[in-house]
């Protein structure tokens, strides 16, 4: 998914580059070689074109013909079958547009033609929701099956198709429910896999915070991004529970922290936040005093 909800090769992108807790590294990603340009209609006015399809592999008609067989004589299971195939078919050939020559998945030079082919920006909200719906195991790749699994999922198998059910996937994630869910999946899309990796890079992690609020940001995340770009604690990772309990703090703990409490079983790095915001908030009211002073101060003098 291009810059952002990626596994980017620059490390100064949208993302950054992904590192484990307290250790920080980066991999460089070359990019392969794109299958074919399509010029195909979509949902934003693109040119359309003829999709040309080579023949089916094996292993690719394993996985697009994957239906259960009618009973024979049936014709209302017929039809259903015929019109299910021909989804699939048609899920297929849209694969096969953004798929790796070499590998059988979309890869990152696929994902950004995808991406452009749907008119949405790599680093939208929307690409993050698309990812979760398709379950994709690892930033800017769907893998055969992550994609046909996906489109069934969200019963769409066009570029049109997709297009259409973004207002019902976004509404979908407004969910108490569903955006937990989001949540809890935008961490563990955002390590390194093939790394084994288990905590997030910081810049990786406040990326991320950014964007799966983008529809419900509380009313503290200013402050804790703010907190964590000042990176006082000196942290380099942020750790799944960290991640996970973030959400239970924007959910319990006011804006204005008074009810936080360190004796309740919060991350400790919750404690440096609170205390390092109480502090700076308290040396901003004394600077706003101060001011206040300067300025009357200024005034009766003039008036004299």
């Amino acid at each position: 998914m291009g810059q952002c909800v990626t596994k980017c090769k620059n490390p100064s992108s949208t993302l950054g580059s992904k590192n484990g807790e307290r250790e920080a590294g980066s991999k460089s990603h070359s990019k392969r070689s794109a299958i074919h340009k399509d010029d195909h209609a979509s949902a934003c006015g693109k040119s359309s074109g003829d999709i040309l399809v080579n023949g089916t592999k094996k292993a690719d008609a394993a996985v697009e013909s994957s239906l259960p067989s009618a009973f024979p004589g049936d014709t209302k299971k017929d039809s259903v079958s015929s019109v299910e195939e021909s989804s699939l078919q048609r899920i297929g050939e849209l694969f096969r547009r953004y798929k790796d020559e070499r590998e059988d998945a979309i890869l990152e030079e696929g994902m950004e033609r995808f991406c452009n082919d749907l008119c949405v920006d790599p680093t939208e909200f929307k690409v993050l929701v698309l990812a979760w719906k398709f379950q994709a195991a690892t930033m800017c790749k769907f893998t055969r099956k992550e994609f046909f699994e996906g489109c069934k999922a969200i019963n769409a198998d066009s570029i049109d198709g997709i297009c259409a059910r973004f207002p019902s996937l976004l509404h979908e994630a407004k969910q108490e429910d569903k955006f937990k869910d989001l949540y809890r999946f935008t961490f563990q899309f955002g390590l390194d896999s093939e790394e084994g990796q288990r905590s997030l890079h910081r810049e990786i992690a406040i990326a991320l915070w950014k964007l799966v609020f983008t529809q419900n940001k509380p009313p503290i995340l200013d402050q804790w991004l703010h907190f964590l770009v000042e990176n006082p604690s000196g942290i380099k990772g942020i750790s799944r529970d960290t991640w996970n309990m973030f959400l239970n703090f924007t959910q319990v703990i006011g804006p204005d922290l008074s009810n936080y409490s360190e004796d309740e079983a919060w991350p400790s790095l919750f404690d440096t936040f609170v205390e390092w915001e109480m502090e700076r908030r308290k040396k901003e009211e004394e600077t706003k005093c101060i001011t206040s002073l300067d300025t009357a101060g200024l005034c009766t003098e003039e008036q004299t």
